[in-house]
C-alpha cells in the first residue's frame, strides 16, 4: 500500500480529512478500503447510518474495479493495483458536508454504466446502488486509466453526532446541529482534468482526487 495522506485538519474535532491510497488488486481490499473510509468518517463525527452507506458506495466502486477493469498500469503505479481516494469536509453547525470518493483503475473496454440486469440477475447493479445512494457520480478517462467518483451529501443532523453525544455523556454543552440546508457541491467550479468525461448531477465538472 502507498499514497496514504493522513487527515489533513488534525485535532480533537477535525472538520476534514482526505486520503489517497493505492492497493492491491486483489478481492480483500474491498473490506480493507470500507474499514480505512469509515475509521476516516468515525474520525468526523459521521453517524454510523452514512458510514454505512459510503461503505456501500466505495465498495461497489471498489469491486466494479476489481471485476471488470484492469489493474492500474505500471510502471506509474505499482504492479497490479487500484487508486482509492476519498476526502470530506463537515460542518455541524451548518450545511452539513459532503463525501466524495473515487476509484481509479487501468480501464476496460466498455464505459462504466449503470445496467439494467432484470430482476432474476445476480450481479450488474453497481453503479445502480451508487447512483441510487450517492445521486451525482461520473467518469473521467484517459489514455491509460478510468476514474469513478461519486459524490455522498451529509445531512447536518448526522455531522458531528459522534461529537454532540460524546459531550452529553461527559455532562458538557456541545454544539447544536443545523437541520436545513444541503452540501455544498465539492465540484463546484473545478477544472476537467480528462476526457472523455461523464457527469451524472446535471452536467457539473469536479476536480480529480486521483
Amino acid at each position: 500500500m502507498s499514497g496514504d495522506h493522513t487527515p489533513f485538519d488534525p485535532g480533537e474535532h477535525p472538520t476534514k480529512v482526505e486520503r489517497h491510497v493505492i492497493l492491491p488488486y486483489v478481492p480483500t481490499t474491498v473490506m480493507d478500503a470500507r474499514r480505512r473510509l469509515g475509521d476516516d468518517l468515525r474520525s468526523l463525527g459521521v453517524a454510523e447510518e452514512c458510514i454505512d452507506d459510503a461503505a456501500l458506495i466505495i465498495s461497489e466502486l471498489v469491486s466494479n474495479a476489481l471485476r471488470h477493469a484492469s489493474p492500474l498500469p505500471t510502471p506509474a503505479n505499482p504492479a497490479n493495483s487500484v487508486g482509492v481516494a476519498w476526502r470530506a469536509e463537515t460542518d455541524a453547525s451548518g450545511p452539513g458536508g459532503w463525501l466524495e470518493i473515487s476509484v481509479r483503475d487501468g480501464g476496460s473496454t466498455t464505459m462504466p454504466r449503470v445496467a439494467d440486469p432484470g430482476t432474476a440477475g445476480l450481479g450488474g447493479r453497481g453503479l445502480g446502488i451508487v447512483q441510487h445512494l450517492a445521486g451525482r457520480w461520473g467518469t473521467e478517462m484517459d489514455a491509460t486509466t478510468t476514474t469513478v467518483w461519486a459524490v455522498l451529501d451529509l445531512p447536518a443532523e448526522d455531522v458531528g453526532r459522534a461529537v454532540r453525544e460524546a459531550g452529553a455523556e461527559a455532562g458538557t454543552a456541545a454544539p447544536a446541529a443545523g437541520t436545513t440546508g444541503r452540501a455544498r457541491d465539492p465540484r463546484a467550479g473545478g477544472p476537467v482534468v480528462s476526457l472523455p468525461f461523464t457527469v451524472h448531477d446535471g452536467g457539473r465538472a469536479r476536480g480529480a482526487l486521483l
